[in-house]
């Protein structure tokens, strides 16, 4: 079991590992496209790359209705585990809609054993998901 510091001290380590080991400038909030995010999610039960609208639920209905029509793409081209989930609960509560890809292998940030397996999943992953959101932008901000 580790403390609330060791555990916060072994996420930075893992951050800044990733960081150095794949360098490169993520879009993440970045898209242009508002509330619509990329995300890195790395905790003690799973890994995993998402893509996700925090918007009230009209607009969250509007842009979700586009990534649904593009659905098959992203199945096929790109990411072929993308999940698509209309109504997510964050941990605090929140509802928002999330296209998400879990790493397949059994991870903890805790163990650093795992870490090299992760770092790849999510880099090749977020690959992907960069680029299905790039090729798509245009029709998914309309």
């Amino acid at each position: 079991m580790f403390s609330k510091e060791e555990s916060k001290q072994l996420r930075e380590e893992f951050w800044t590992s990733f960081g150095k080991s794949y360098p490169r400038k993520w879009i993440l909030y970045n898209t242009k496209i508002k509330n619509l995010s990329l995300k890195f999610h790395f905790d003690r039960k799973i890994a995993m790359v998402c893509l996700d609208l925090e918007d009230d639920l009209d607009s969250r209905i509007n842009r979700w209705d586009k990534l649904t029509q593009l659905k098959g793409i992203l199945i096929t081209e790109y990411l072929p585990t993308a999940v698509y989930e209309d109504s997510y609960f964050l941990s605090n509560g929140k509802e928002i809609s999330r296209i998400f890809v879990s790493c397949v292998e059994q991870v903890s940030i805790h163990d650093k054993g795992s870490w090299g397996t992760v770092m790849r999943f999510l880099y090749d992953t977020m690959d992907k998901f960069e680029s299905f959101f790039l090729t798509n932008r245009d029709f998914i901000s309309a």
